[in-house]
């Protein structure tokens, strides 16, 4: 019998293209149609906190969830960070949560979300 956890971590790892063409494979040998099986895969990856999802993520949404304790630092870093103003910062960390930054890469998403927790900010990527 094969090994499920194998065929699960070889799942995650397709791409698009991988997909299309085990879909067809199902279809054409197996008789089974692509819905059906588009459900199956789905499933497969999702095991694997989102799977294809986060992996293929490119733009990502920096959202301040909470200051913390130590919000002084939070609103100097989101300045710093941003290049705004110290009122426009302040504003910022007071009316969260708030989104920070839309549209950025993964790196810079990462980034900002370290910097600000190390400020002692709880920050979530979307």
């Amino acid at each position: 019998m094969a090994d499920v956890k194998a065929i699960a971590d070889q799942l995650v790892e397709l791409t698009i293209k991988d997909v299309t063409e085990l879909l067809q494979i199902l279809k054409d040998e197996h008789g089974i149609e692509p819905a059906a099986a588009a459900v199956a895969v789905a499933a497969g990856g999702g095991g694997e906190a989102g799977g294809d999802a986060a992996a293929e993520q490119t733009e990502f949404e920096v959202v301040l969830e909470s200051a913390g304790g130590s919000k002084l630092k939070v609103v100097k870093e989101v300045k710093t960070l941003l290049g705004l103003g110290l009122k426009d910062a302040k504003e910022m960390v007071d009316g969260a949560p708030a989104t920070l930054k839309s549209g950025v890469d993964k790196a810079e998403a990462e980034s900002i979300k370290a910097a600000l927790e190390e400020a002692g900010a709880t920050v979530v990527l979307k």
